[in-house]
């Protein structure tokens, strides 16, 4: 059976498990907000704790908490950044209070532990408490989004490995692909010849964009609002405290973070993670177009384009045997959809905010991080289970060449246009080839069409 311990707060008094590290105001944010059935992300815990530890660090310096003090709240933010007490952080990623529910989860889980590191027991937070000594020189109003933009750059991080592995493997196919030829096209319609070298090629340029910006979008975050406590004035933080946060902040995560120039505006705008969204969004398209080309290039296999061919994953369905889907390149549409909706939303929370504060960062960190991680997990999927194991139809793209009428647009500078427009006509209506009827004519001897109509000069 399990026993309780008395807890009070500002609503009134409620049993806790006796063997929790959170505490009352946790408990109440865990019933009020049973929305998502998702916990907060593991690196947002991970970043709430060190800003926990290097405000106990800082308070310490200058002189507004005891050493021993001092000394078990550090303990305690170690252990939990070890991998321990997780449990214990329940509250649900979609919340209300602008984050407070987060913030005070990470105060009690810290000041119990320290409790108890000093010899006392849970609960009794005369010994230590979660607001006096744990939020001590902090508000939710900075600790929150701090947080949340640490977090951000080590999801960044995480998706710039992941997409520079991806524009590697890019740069592989274009090389492996440099001498097959295909046909282009334009509104879907045939356009002149292209080589899967200067496609692929073509993709790697864009991913390497993609790259540069998620670095922009780093160093966007790297301002944080700690020391601004409640609305960016600094209340009730020593000035000293004000000072010394950042840079020690530093000391524990090793991101290049700063202090934000004016921290009443780091509080209140928040305008910096539309940025970000939509340069997540921005990629997310990217690679959606990638795998709406490589849907297209695949289709078939009697039917289609069928000009490369996809690494098998799984049977494409319950009652049509032997068919194979493209559900690599499906999956990395289906993430974008996401994503882009999730940057709609970030959108809306960011300008829903109102004078001092914005209430809605929960929701606006739930679905960046989610963009992100998706993104991330994405791109590596992307990478290894189809770009990697692509294999072109080498026969049939020559064939495909061959059989265009658009290659007639390499005879322009020396037929002319008019010229070149009705032998294109011609060749639709006759069903012939463009090359039979140029040598039929007289337009030009089969040497001459072999140099103009080579498809490696057309590219």
């Amino acid at each position: 059976m399990c026993e309780f311990r008395l807890e009070n707060d500002s609503i009134g008094s409620k049993e806790v498990p006796i063997d929790a590290y959170y505490g009352v105001q946790t408990l109440r944010a865990y019933e009020n907000f049973r929305i998502s059935g998702t916990k907060v992300h593991s690196e947002f815990i991970r970043a709430i704790i060190e800003i926990k530890k290097a405000s106990a660090i800082t308070n310490g310096e200058v002189n507004i908490i005891d050493k021993k003090i001092v000394e078990a709240m550090v303990q305690a933010c170690e252990e939990i950044l070890s991998g321990k007490f997780l449990d214990n952080f329940l509250v649900d990623a979609i919340q209300g209070g602008a984050g407070t529910s987060l913030n005070m989860n990470a105060n009690e889980v810290v000041a119990n532990r320290a409790i108890e590191i000093l010899g006392g027991n849970k609960g009794d937070y005369a010994i230590v408490h979660p607001n006096d000594h744990v939020n001590c020189g902090q508000s939710t109003n900075d600790v929150f989004p701090s947080a949340g933009k640490i977090a951000t750059i080590r999801l960044l991080d995480k998706a710039i490995v992941a997409l520079s592995d991806f524009y590697t493997a890019l740069q592989r196919k274009a090389k492996e692909f440099k001498s097959v030829i295909k046909m282009g096209r334009t509104e879907m319609q045939d356009a002149v010849p292209i080589s899967f070298g200067q496609s692929f090629s073509a993709y790697a340029s864009a991913i390497k964009r993609d790259i540069i910006r998620f670095k922009k979008a780093k160093k966007e975050l790297s301002k944080i609002n700690m020391g601004g406590t409640a609305i960016g004035t600094g209340i009730n933080a020593d000035k000293d405290y004000i000072k010394k946060i950042v840079p020690n902040l530093v000391k524990i995560t090793g991101l290049d973070l700063s202090q934000a120039d004016d921290l009443i505006d780091a509080t209140q705008n928040l305008d910096g993670f539309v940025y970000v969204s939509g340069i997540v969004k921005s990629c997310a398209t990217t690679l959606s177009k990638i795998a709406n080309d490589l849907r297209l290039m695949s289709s078939g296999p009697r039917t289609g384009f069928s000009e490369i061919n996809l690494p098998p994953k799984q049977n494409g369905s319950s009652i049509m045997p032997g068919k194979i889907n493209p559900v690599i390149p499906e999956v990395i549409n289906q993430i974008a959809f996401n994503v882009i909706g999730n940057d709609t939303t970030i959108t809306l929370a960011v300008e829903g905010g109102q004078l001092e504060l914005n209430a809605f960062e929960p929701i606006i960190f739930h679905c960046l991080f989610e963009s992100l991680e998706t993104l991330t997990n994405g791109v590596k999927v992307f990478k290894k289970d189809c770009i990697d194991g692509i294999t072109v139809n080498v026969d049939n793209c020559e064939d495909e060449v061959e059989r265009s009428i658009g290659i007639i647009t390499a005879l322009c500078p020396y037929i002319g246009y008019t010229k070149a427009s009705k032998i294109a006509k011609k060749a639709l209506k006759e069903k012939k080839n463009v090359r039979e009827i140029l040598i039929s004519e007289n337009i030009a001897s089969v040497e001459e069409l072999d140099k103009i109509l080579n498809p490696k000069n057309m590219i």
